[in-house]
This record gives C-alpha cells, structure tokens and sequence, in this order.
C-alpha cells in the first residue's frame, strides 16, 4: 500500500466484507444505497460471482452502468451479472430493493463509478449529478416489475475478446447465446466488435425476431459476412442500416446491391459512411438504390467519389419521394494531388451540383463534408455546405 494513495476506510470496509461471500451476500438488504457502487466495483474486479450475482438482484438503482468497468476482459464476472439477472427474472416477485430497469453495456459512464469510488480527479458534472438524481428520484417510485425479456433495442460497444483459439470461441459461444433469450428485440447495434469478422452468421442465426434497425460499425466482416446478412431472413423488414467503418474495398461489388434489395421496400435510413467506396463500388449499388422507395436518410460522407459519379447518383435518386436528408462527400475533384482541398476547385464542384440539381428540376438539399478530422474524431466532419435547390 503506497503511503502517498492510503486506501480509505470505505475501500478496507468493502474488502474485510468480501472475504466472507456469504457474510457479503446476507449484509445487502441492511447496506446503505451510497455502499452498493464501490461494494460492486470491489466484487467485479475481485471476482466474487456469488456476491455479484445478489448485488444485481439488490441493485437500488434504475440503471447498472456495467460497461464502464468492463476496460480489460472479465467474461466470468459478466456472466455472473447475467445470471443474477436470468434469477432475478424468474422470480414471480422481485425483491422490493431492487430498481434495476437498464444494464447498459457501453463503454461509457466512468465517471459514476469515479464518483462513488471516491475519486475526485476528474470531477464530477452536473450531467452526471442529473443523471444519478434521476436514478434516485426513479427508485423512489413505484416501478412496474422488471422484464429484460422484452428488451427491444441492444447495443454493445468495443468488446474485445483476448483469448487464444478454441478459449475464445466459447467466449463468443457464451456471447451469442444471450440473443436467443432476446424475443422482442428490434434495433441491434455492434459497436466495434473485434470477435466478429467470419462470425456474423452465428449471431444472425440467435435472432428471434425481424429487426427495425441493424447497426454493424468500424469493425472487419468477411464475404461470406455479407453473403449471410444479405440471407438472413430477420432483416427484410429493415427501417434502417448502419454500416460505417466498415471496408468495403475488398469485397464481392455484388454482395451490397443483393443487400440493398433485401430491404428496399421497408428501408428509411442508409448509412455507409467511412466505407473506401469509390466510383466503381457507387455504381455497382446505384440500380438498386434506386428501388428503396421509402428512404428518407442517406450518407456516404468520408468516401472518395468523382463528379461523374456524384451526377449518375444525384439522378437515380431523384425519383425517391421521401429522401429528405442526404450527406455526401466532397467530390474527389476538389483536392489536390497530395489530398489537400482546393477551395476554387470545391466551389466550381458546388456550382456543377446545384446545376445538376436544377437539371433534374425538383427541391432538394443536399449536404456536402470533406474528410473526418483527424483531431476531433471519426464522426466529426469539416464544413459541411448545403447545396440548395428551390
């Protein structure tokens, strides 16, 4: 124990107690609200699945922040958190304690848990202060019973299995078998898995239901990834996909178009953002974007395509009633040899739009961004202009 970083009392408290799991476990319905999160975090670290299993079903709070802990690989305390939650849902009556309506799996709400542990280092917001505000005031009243069989819209995010070979696959084994208790879900979101690439067809193959919204984003997938998605039957009825980040460089040109026409008569929202497309993967999609009749968001920004391209684009989507939303990227015309943007070559490229758009002869908006900045992160776009035609 460094002299410089004693550990405090609450800290020597949480670990005395955990020595004893049983003891641990019969304290919670006596323990104070403000003891649960650094009781938690020393009980998630320090593996204790018995104790983290009780916790969950006492968690006085409406949400359990799990991801922010989950920074290196703890799959057997995970999977203690889920079976604490399978208990708990079989339970006709749920302890009178327990608030706990959201586990949210994010790579984000750190600051709670430096706040409860104590560390005031980074300080605490007034967002955060809201938030847990709303988590106290929410477990003050009374709550219909908890259902998370009736989860509806999931999202995982940076989920990073480091294990060698065949011990990684029953992790990911272990993983894609939560979705088949999942029976309403409707929007998934896979935020940069890194298990996924030569995979997806496992996941697909868990769905219990059509989804409203697929998200797959700034991860690897394979051919036969495509060839899967494009096949599986739970996305016909797709409102809206996400592929960003995702290379499409070296992929088959025609396993996007049998994608595409998979979901275009539901399709509303269509995003390939950071993508490598160029001229000839834009072409190859052209025909069959055309068919998605009720889309009504459409981004391609971060991509490299010509003005010729950019034109034959602008025409077959003229005829979609209800695009209203459309970001697209500054044509590759507009840059120099060494990639730096020629404002004089971007405004004759912006004037050749407009005309283009008056050719076709209907109202539109569209919205054009150069590349991602570098320093403000991947999502974040210099500039954007509106290119309007009344």
């Amino acid at each position: 124990m460094s002299v410089q970083n004693p550990l405090r009392l609450l800290d020597l408290a949480g670990m005395s107690l955990l020595r004893d799991e049983a003891s641990a476990i019969t304290a919670l319905k006596d323990l104070p609200t403000e003891l649960f999160p650094p009781l938690f975090m020393e009980a998630f670290y320090g593996r204790y699945s018995e104790t983290l299993k009780a916790m969950v079903q006492a968690w006085p709070f409406v949400r359990l922040p799990l991801g922010g802990l989950m920074k290196m690989s703890h799959l057997g305390t995970l999977q203690a958190v889920l079976d604490g939650l399978d208990i708990l849902l079989a339970q006709k009556d749920h302890p009178r304690r327990c608030k706990l309506r959201v586990l949210d799996l994010r790579n984000t709400s750190q600051d709670f848990w430096r706040m409860w542990s104590g560390d005031r280092a980074h300080g605490c917001s007034s967002s955060l202060m809201a938030q847990v505000a709303e988590d106290r005031s929410r477990a003050k009243q009374p709550v219909a019973p908890l259902e998370m069989n009736k989860v509806q819209r999931l999202l995982l995010s940076h989920i990073h299995l480091s294990a060698p070979g065949e011990q990684e696959q029953q992790h990911f084994a272990q993983i894609t078998s939560q979705y088949l208790r999942l029976h309403h879900l409707r929007n998934l979101h896979l935020e940069s898995p890194s298990y996924l690439e030569g995979c997806l067809d496992q996941i697909l193959r868990c769905l219990m239901t059509p989804l409203d919204n697929l998200a797959i984003t700034h991860c690897l997938l394979s051919d036969s990834d495509l060839s899967h998605l494009s096949q599986c039957p739970n996305i016909s009825q797709l409102k809206g996909l996400d592929l960003s980040g995702i290379t499409l460089t070296y992929s088959s040109p025609e396993l996007l178009p049998v994608l595409l026409e998979k979901v275009a008569a539901t399709l509303q929202e269509l995003y390939l953002e950071q993508c490598g497309i160029r001229d000839s993967h834009l072409e190859a999609i052209l025909q069959s974007l055309s068919h998605c009749s009720q889309l009504m968001c459409f981004s391609l920004r971060g991509n490299l395509i010509s003005m010729a391209i950019m034109e034959k684009l602008l025409r077959h989507t003229s005829g979609l009633p209800s695009l209203s939303q459309e970001l697209y990227p500054v044509p590759q015309e507009s840059y120099s040899s060494q990639g730096i943007l020629q404002l004089g070559r971007f405004a004759q490229c912006q004037a050749e739009l407009f005309e283009i758009l008056r050719v076709l002869g209907r109202p539109r908006i569209i919205w054009i961004s150069s590349s991602p900045c570098l320093h403000c992160g991947d999502n974040i776009f210099y500039h954007p202009q509106p290119i309007i035609y009344l």
